[in-house]
């Protein structure tokens, strides 16, 4: 990282010109979960609903453990643009994509004792277990590319170009909700066709992703082999990305196991509780707009070393994160019952889901701090802590369902989820201002 400062302004309208777009990006995301399961549930079985949600977990288990390939790529890149190194700019995705292929050709390999392991773990009536078995034996198909899109996604956003980034997510999207309905309505493959839509989305991406990155090198040299293999910064990407590694898959094994107690209690509340998730997830892409304005901003402060940057780039994208927040809370109130009908015909499910409802609803104001630490803590390269918070808010979660769950049932199961949230973001804010003295020096001179 350079020791020249350079300074740079940050307003409401730079951090608005990252967020929306990248909001829109975002929301594609739990939009095309919702559909997939409004699809698979207009077929009126609560066991494909179910195995949808199962083998959803397992692939988000696989790809959000590699979404360092996302996260850490945009920080490092962030900071290497503020520094003004366009060598290491232009080298960072070169090594994140032969991460990408390694990793996403090694689960492919490895795709026998995955699904075993995963539906030992998870559980599941045979009929779920069945249409998870299905799902991912074309789903794991895409996994070099899914990888290789994260690395693209992040290289990006890291540059501050969001407009490419919704282009790239549209892509993705738009063509997996088309085809999903296509297969599955049209065709009628099931949940095969789920999966196979998928596939083709994923792709299909990677090769106008990769397209956009050769045109951004136009013009300029490529960097050498000795600079993508450089030991030190190889090794500092995959230190990085070994933390948000950890940290993501403690994200993920917290909603396998919200998952597996859910499926413990039956395929009706299973597929409750994966109609509720939507809610959460709708929410938290809806926020992740201003966190990753917030890791760009961030990552060039860091590069920059100019403090003032940081320090309005936290205050802005989390007072904007808190707006959305409510809205997206308000609006899941009003609407809650709509989406739960949409998504599923059985009534069992739609009944069980509206008990519940109210946990879904709150999660948005309860994890939004959570969402927007994890940008700022990305931008920074701060995994180390990323990681020990997310070890310690795991503890309490785990602590809250075992005291819980005997005395409120699936209201409590949803609780330890919203204190596992809410630690999440007390915890990354409590050391936020620590690490940037450390960072800028306390010296630094303070602004924005």
């Amino acid at each position: 990282m350079s020791a020249v400062q350079r300074p740079f302004e940050v307003t409401n309208r730079s951090v608005l010109a990252l967020a929306i777009p990248m909001t829109l990006a975002y929301l594609s995301t739990p939009i095309l979960g919702v559909v997939d399961t409004a699809v698979i549930g207009q077929l009126g079985s609560a066991a494909l609903v179910g195995g949808i949600a199962v083998g959803g977990i397992i692939f988000d288990l696989l790809f959000t453990t590699f979404n360092f390939l996302r996260s850490g790529t945009t920080g490092l890149t962030a900071q290497a643009t503020g520094s003004g190194d366009g060598k290491e700019v232009r080298a960072i995705p070169l090594r994140a994509l032969i991460i990408a292929f390694a990793a996403g050709l090694a689960m492919f390999a490895l795709q026998w004792p995955i699904i075993e392991i995963g539906l030992y773990l998870l559980g599941g009536s045979d009929e779920v277990q069945a249409a998870t078995r299905s799902y991912f034996s074309w789903r794991i198909l895409g996994t070099p590319f899914a990888l290789a899109n994260y690395a693209i996604l992040g290289w990006f956003l890291g540059l501050g170009r969001a407009g490419l980034g919704l282009a790239l997510q549209s892509v993705l999207n738009g063509a997996n909700i088309a085809l999903s309905i296509l297969f599955v309505m049209g065709l009628g493959w099931g949940v095969s066709g789920v999966a196979i839509g998928t596939v083709i989305a994923e792709t299909s991406t990677t090769i106008v992703g990769l397209v956009l990155v050769w045109q951004h090198f136009k013009g300029a040299r490529l960097p050498s082999l000795q600079r993508i293999f450089n030991r030190h910064r190889f090794a500092r990407m995959l230190g990085v990305n070994r933390d948000i590694m950890i940290r993501s898959f403690t994200v993920l094994f917290a909603f396998a196991f919200f998952t597996s107690r859910g499926a413990a209690q039956g395929d009706v509340m299973l597929a409750a509780n994966s109609i509720l998730q939507k809610f959460f997830m709708v929410g938290g892409y809806f926020l992740d707009g201003f966190a990753t304005a917030a890791e760009q901003i961030v990552g060039r402060s860091l590069g920059a070393r100019y403090r003032p940057a940081f320090d309005r780039a936290v205050r802005l994208t989390v007072t904007w994160g808190f707006a959305l927040a409510g809205i997206a809370t308000l609006a899941f109130w009003i609407g809650g019952p709509w989406l739960i009908d949409l998504m599923t015909t059985s009534e069992p499910v739609r009944a069980t889901a509206r008990i519940y409802m109210i946990w879904a609803v709150l999660t948005p104001l309860l994890g939004v701090m959570a969402f927007q630490m994890d940008g700022v803590f990305i931008g920074a390269t701060w995994s180390r802590d990323m990681r020990n918070m997310m070890l310690l808010s795991m503890a309490l979660y785990l602590a809250a369902y075992y005291v819980l769950f005997p005395l409120m049932g699936n209201h409590g199961l949803w609780l330890a989820l919203e204190i596992f949230l809410g630690a999440r973001g007390i915890t990354l804010w409590a050391i936020c201002g620590i690490r940037a003295r450390e960072a800028f020096g306390a010296t630094e001179q303070r602004g924005g």
